[in-house]
């Protein structure tokens, strides 16, 4: 059992509110009401080591898909005092562009990532236009650069990170799409990451409709919900309900402080 403690943070570099419950939902009643998301990147800190959780995309992505981003994500962190070029690992939860997107901005960092995601963003299944959506090749492009300069890790499953974090495979809306289990002094803290892109995703069992596998994505709810020691302590991947529920941190307006608990109680849907 682990002592060490680690700080969380959330930071938001982008928004996309022209969605609709539809986007959010399969089966969703209500499915042409608003419903807005909210673009992340997580920071893991125990005293001068640091532990960056996906790297979200920049300008030119933003500008591709027409979902702008406000603050480059490498940028995005100066408001926690790190530099990008500092970073020493990252962990990447699953290769869409939204998470694995600026890898190049972080020169000096480790890669961790599961064998299934890089073998499903490689592979067969990107012949399919559908399959491949989510993914740009230059940025698989580049995380095979990293594999090929000795700098990405493979997991198969769960593995840990560091003393007090660990990845654990959970699938779903990825072939490889892992979860971040962190302790905090709120206890046993999730970064869910897209196994959930919203709270009400694994709390009403409602799937995403990007989807590999739906049966491993329901199976994911479960899992997520055990990793963490409270489900206050499940953090959904875009959902602005985090920046209710969580302490902003600091008067950027990018950054909320996690570890210390949720500061108010989980919505009933």
């Amino acid at each position: 059992m682990s002592d060490k403690l680690w700080q969380v943070y959330a930071v938001k570099y982008a928004d996309r509110n022209n969605r609709t419950r539809n986007d959010s939902f399969m089966f969703a009643s209500d499915h042409n009401s608003p419903h807005p998301m909210d673009y992340f990147i997580w920071v893991l800190r125990c005293g001068d080591e640091v532990i960056l959780v996906d790297t979200g995309y920049d300008e030119k992505e933003g500008s591709l898909r027409d979902r702008p981003i406000h603050h480059r994500p490498a940028k995005a962190i100066e408001a926690l005092g790190l530099k990008a070029e500092e970073i020493s690992q990252v962990i990447i939860t699953h290769l869409h562009y939204d998470h694995a997107g600026t890898l190049a901005d972080f020169p000096n960092a480790k890669f961790y990532l599961q064998t299934a995601e890089m073998a499903y963003a490689t592979g067969p299944c990107m012949c399919s236009d559908v399959l491949r959506m989510p993914f740009t090749g230059a940025h698989i492009c580049t995380a095979v650069e990293a594999l090929y300069s000795g700098r990405l890790h493979f997991f198969d499953g769960d593995g840990q990170v560091a003393e007090g974090v660990s990845v654990h495979c959970v699938g779903g809306h990825s072939k490889g799409l892992q979860a971040v289990r962190v302790k905090t002094g709120a206890g046993w803290m999730c970064l869910a990451s897209d196994a959930t892109h919203y709270y009400e995703n694994f709390m009403t069992r409602k799937p995403f409709p990007i989807v590999v596998d739906i049966e491993q994505m329901l199976a994911g709810f479960d899992k997520i919900t055990a990793l963490a020691s409270d489900r206050s302590l499940v953090i959904p991947g875009h959902d602005p309900l985090v920046r209710s529920l969580f302490p902003q941190e600091g008067h950027s307006g990018l950054v909320w402080r996690l570890d210390v608990g949720a500061t108010a109680p989980l919505p009933i849907f």
